[in-house]
């Protein structure tokens, strides 16, 4: 077996490892859905914050796992699966949903590339929203999609509250506005905002990474 093969099956072995605790298997349960604090991961699973410190390190000691500051209190972190954490593995339950709404703070790009996304590979329909709506969808947003061969709808940002309703599946993808909404529920996905330097790498990123979270949950979402 040469050295990368070896390389190859330790790591495998260190993953399920990993997952055959249950506790941690729940974990990593959660975060096939989307992001989350270690605060919320402990009153999910109910379990001491020393315990659930253990966990973590094991799993990104495992590869599974990685964590980042929020741009928003960054005082708080978030845990996410890493790409490719589950290769060959196979995630936990399904969801059902009357639509998907997804949300950010100005609903200006995240939220907006989002919907697009999420209408290209599955039949339940999908909306976005923002907690404080920008005038209109940022440029960058706009440009990315283009080059991707995605349109964005041509709405202008719409207030959460004037979209919300009985049934969605809520997906908040930024940090503001998962912080703002405590309590509501849903999954969150951490995604930098590409506002924030506003170039195209950084369109790009936000693009990549809400495309790649849609692939992994659109097999795992039912219409209800």
């Amino acid at each position: 077996m040469n050295t990368e093969a070896v390389s190859g099956f330790h790591a495998r072995v260190a993953k399920h490892a990993a997952l055959a605790d249950p506790a941690r298997l729940r974990i990593v349960d959660l975060l096939t859905l989307g992001d989350s604090s270690p605060s919320e991961l402990q009153a999910e699973l109910g379990m001491p914050s020393n315990l659930l410190s253990h966990h973590l390190r094991a799993l990104e000691g495992a590869g599974l796992t990685i964590r980042h500051r929020s741009e928003a209190d960054r005082r708080r972190s978030y845990i996410r699966l890493a790409a490719g954490a589950l290769e060959g593995l196979v995630p936990g339950s399904e969801h059902g949903a009357r639509r998907m709404l997804f949300v950010c703070t100005r609903n200006s790009a995240r939220s907006q590339l989002a919907t697009a996304l999420w209408q290209q590979v599955s039949e339940i329909p999908s909306a976005s929203a923002g907690t404080h709506p920008a005038d209109r969808i940022a440029r960058g947003a706009i440009e990315v999609a283009r080059r991707h061969g995605v349109d964005l709808a041509d709405l202008p940002p719409r207030r959460l509250d004037d979209v919300a309703g009985e049934g969605d599946f809520v997906v908040t993808v930024c940090d503001n506005a998962h912080e703002e909404l405590t309590g509501l529920g849903g999954v969150h996905w951490s995604v930098p905002d590409p506002l924030r330097l506003g170039t195209e790498e950084a369109f790009e990123r936000a693009f990549m990474d809400i495309s790649h979270r849609i692939t992994g949950l659109a097999p795992r979402m039912l219409a209800a």
